[in-house]
């Protein structure tokens, strides 16, 4: 489980919170041989990303418009929020299929500027 803290966190480390590295989902499935490996199934941009505090969660979406997730819009709000607020989850709804899915890690790609957030489907 991943939190608001750990993704301020892993920008300011990995990317040096460069305003132009879009955020995409990295897509995560497990190995049909071995259940304990997880195999990389792709990836796609992120649209939208909301503060949920009814469910204490910073909630990703992927609905398929043309708008783009950027660090640059997304790290400045967070950084002033409260210490609780700090602790909301990252969630991710990728389709009708796979909603409120869990964030379990995050990568980079800095050839094509992309901060990714992996989940597990």
């Amino acid at each position: 489980m991943k939190f608001i803290i750990d993704l301020i966190e892993d920008v300011r480390e990995q990317i040096g919170n460069h305003d132009e590295y879009l955020v995409t989902a990295g897509l995560l499935k497990q190995d049909a041989n071995d259940s304990s490996k997880l195999i990389y199934a792709g990836e796609a941009p992120l649209n939208l990303a909301v503060l949920n505090d009814d469910k204490r969660q910073l909630e990703f979406k992927i609905d398929g418009s043309s708008k783009r997730v950027s660090i640059g819009a997304l790290i400045p709000p967070l950084l002033i929020l409260d210490t609780g607020a700090m602790m909301y989850e990252l969630r991710m709804d990728v389709n009708v299929h796979y909603k409120n899915m869990e964030i379990v890690g995050f990568g980079k790609n800095d050839e094509e500027k992309k901060y990714i957030l992996f989940i597990r489907i």
